[in-house]
């Protein structure tokens, strides 16, 4: 591996540092209370390398982009819209170790409960959703503006919704499996 691997490696570890003190630091002191020069301090950056990182405060906990899953979104056969979507959730909790997996819950957690938090991810969300329908489109051979496709996402997502919130509310349950349990019923057409 080169230096472009090396350097991709500590980009990471930087950015997850910032992370892991931020919710630290919401933890302890609160959301509103924090402010981004404590967390640059706790993660031993500058503030110059925080904001290089996350250009606001609310991007620490912004919903708007799940890289794994985009990249898994890339990586899928050709399919129906359900499967596909389906196989990258899959895929993309498959590449991410356990605590990768509660990190994330975490703040996904926490992001639904800061009012100012939802609304910024509400702003964000249509990016996010733009760019998974076009990837899905080009999986799919579906137009990214056919009604089908943003139905079939919108089912998808709002299962994925659903479960997040039960997930949120019940943080033993195994919410990659019962993600993928609620897709795959999904699947099937919603069959009882």
């Amino acid at each position: 591996m080169g230096n472009g691997g090396l350097r991709e490696r500590k980009k990471a570890r930087t950015r997850e540092t910032i992370l892991r003190e931020a919710f630290r630091l919401f933890r302890e002191r609160g959301y509103h209370a924090t402010t981004t020069e404590q967390i640059a301090e706790a993660a031993e950056v500058s503030p110059a390398t925080f904001f290089r990182y996350f250009p606001a405060k609310e991007d620490l906990v912004a919903l708007d982009r799940f890289p794994p899953l985009v990249e898994a979104l890339a990586a899928q056969p050709p399919g129906a819209p359900v499967t596909v979507l389906r196989g990258a959730f899959r895929t993309a909790f498959a590449s991410l170790t356990a605590e990768e997996i509660a990190a994330g819950h975490a703040r996904e957690v926490f992001a639904a409960t800061v009012p100012e938090l939802v609304a910024a991810n509400l702003r964000k969300a249509s990016g996010f959703l733009r760019e998974v329908g076009e990837l899905l489109a080009g999986r799919t051979g579906h137009d990214a503006d056919d009604p089908r496709l943003r139905n079939a996402m919108g089912a998808v997502f709002g299962v994925v919704t659903l479960v997040w919130l039960q997930w949120a509310r019940d943080p033993s349950m195994d919410g990659p499996a019962e993600l993928d349990e609620a897709l795959a019923h999904l699947e099937s057409g919603l069959r009882m």
